[in-house]
């Protein structure tokens, strides 16, 4: 893979798993307000303008601009996670420290590294996001999985029933009308919202992000 791509790819992930925790503290004159997260269905597409018709049934209009960075979503497999795979998984802590995983996402091992630790995501209420190595596999009732990071590690339940998903790089040729996506969007001045990052699914495939 060469420089180029793999720094593509790498900007898509990064800003998709981790917005929000991209720029240190210690540089930071004022903190950034997090993205917005908008997840829906794209119902018009012209241009840099995007409409999309989130899962509450609302339309929210959507800017692209040049850095807005996108990314592919497609259908992965469980049995594909082996020790040593770099995967991303959202979940709910239970009451014996572990994490019950809503979903995961797969890196490619390019990508190994992005978005590294655990820390509240907006997914579902008290969800969490843990990105890290796969240590671990043990298979009952799902998986269970040994989930390592720096500084720490987490065992995260799959589930059967938890969509698995593959993230990689994508373009605008995605962004089309029926598409399921993910925005990660800032809010601007006059109220508009212009895409940070978005994922977008192949062959009708919803990012579960």
């Amino acid at each position: 893979m060469n420089a180029s791509l793999q720094k593509r790819l790498r900007g898509a992930a990064v800003s998709i798993l981790a917005a929000g925790f991209l720029a240190p503290a210690a540089f930071a004159q004022t903190p950034a307000p997090a993205p917005t997260g908008v997840r829906g269905a794209i119902v018009s597409a012209s241009g840099d303008n995007l409409v999309v018709k989130t899962n509450r049934g609302a339309e929210q209009a959507i800017k692209l601009d040049k850095d807005t960075r996108v990314a592919a979503i497609s259908l992965a497999n469980i049995n594909d996670i082996k020790p040593g795979s770099y995967i991303g998984a959202a979940g709910i802590p239970q009451p014996d420290g572990s994490q019950k995983a809503l979903e995961v996402h797969v890196f490619p091992p390019a990508l190994a590294g992005t978005g590294d630790g655990h820390r509240p995501f907006d997914l579902a209420p008290n969800s969490t996001m843990t990105n890290g190595t796969v240590g671990d596999v043990v298979a009952s009732n799902g998986r269970t999985l040994t989930l390592k990071y720096k500084g720490g590690e987490k065992k995260i339940v799959v589930p059967e029933d938890v969509p698995i998903v593959n993230i990689e790089a994508g373009d605008r040729s995605l962004l089309v009308v029926g598409a399921k996506v993910v925005v990660r969007a800032r809010k601007n001045p006059d109220g508009s919202m212009t895409a940070v990052s978005i994922s977008a699914g192949k062959n009708g495939v919803a990012p579960p992000m």
